[in-house]
């Protein structure tokens, strides 16, 4: 079993595992998200049974140990590769030539996630669940004046903004990419590697990520657009 965490097949075992529960989460993320176009009242109800209860908190803890063991492990790998490899980065020996841009920059690509998303945690959930797991049901007692279940007026607010607008449409597009090429690698890693499943998989792994990302961008363009329109 220690050899999971310690030899080089057994890492990527772990970063492949991890990065699908974490792919999971973006499509969870991105479906819960767009139902603010069509009623902030549900989103906002959802936001409330979401916030800082029990299961929401242990949810939230799974995802961040999920979150904190792919960061550790493609540093590791990444590391490794580099050192064995030089700038060959994330070698395969059968790899889609559509996906191997995506592949040289796996970790250039991931830092921009890691930090856009540093920005994300900032601008919602220290809004939202945070203020619940310090203040709970007293958070207007401590001087907040926003509900931090009420996550429609938060995406309102940051989305009309352009500056942040554009700045999240950069973050989907590296997503996207981290995304096509992510899912492909976790599932080659785990041992659907023949020529058959490669073209599907590769396949697969764009249509998850183009069907995420445009739901993303769905929410950010159009409360962007709703703002302009008053």
């Amino acid at each position: 079993m220690s050899n999971i965490f310690s030899n080089v097949i057994g890492r990527k075992l772990v970063m492949s595992l991890s990065g699908l529960f974490l792919i999971l989460f973006v499509i969870f993320h991105a479906t819960m998200n767009l139902v603010v176009i069509f009623s902030p009242e549900a989103y906002d109800a959802i936001c409330k049974f979401l916030g800082a209860n029990w299961y929401a908190l242990a949810g939230t803890a799974v995802l961040a140990g999920g979150f904190f063991v792919h960061i550790i492990y493609s540093i590791i790998l990444t590391l490794s590769n580099k050192k064995a490899r030089g700038t060959e980065r994330y070698a395969m020996t059968s790899r889609p030539k559509m996906v191997s841009w995506a592949s040289k920059n796996m970790f250039v690509l991931g830092v921009i996630v890691i930090g856009f998303a540093g920005l994300h945690l900032y601008q919602f959930w220290a809004k939202m669940q945070l203020v619940e797991i310090m203040h709970g049901h007293d958070w207007a007692a401590a001087g907040i004046t926003t509900d931090p279940t009420m996550g429609s007026v938060l995406i309102q607010h940051y989305f009309a903004n352009p500056c942040i607008v554009a700045a999240y449409v950069i973050w989907i597009g590296a997503l996207w990419f981290h995304l096509t090429h992510g899912f492909w690698s976790a599932l080659h890693t785990i041992g659907f590697s023949n020529q058959k499943w490669i073209p599907r998989l590769e396949c697969l792994g764009k249509a998850i990520a183009t069907i995420s990302c445009a739901m993303y961008l769905v929410v950010i363009l159009g409360i962007y657009i709703q703002s302009l329109l008053g």
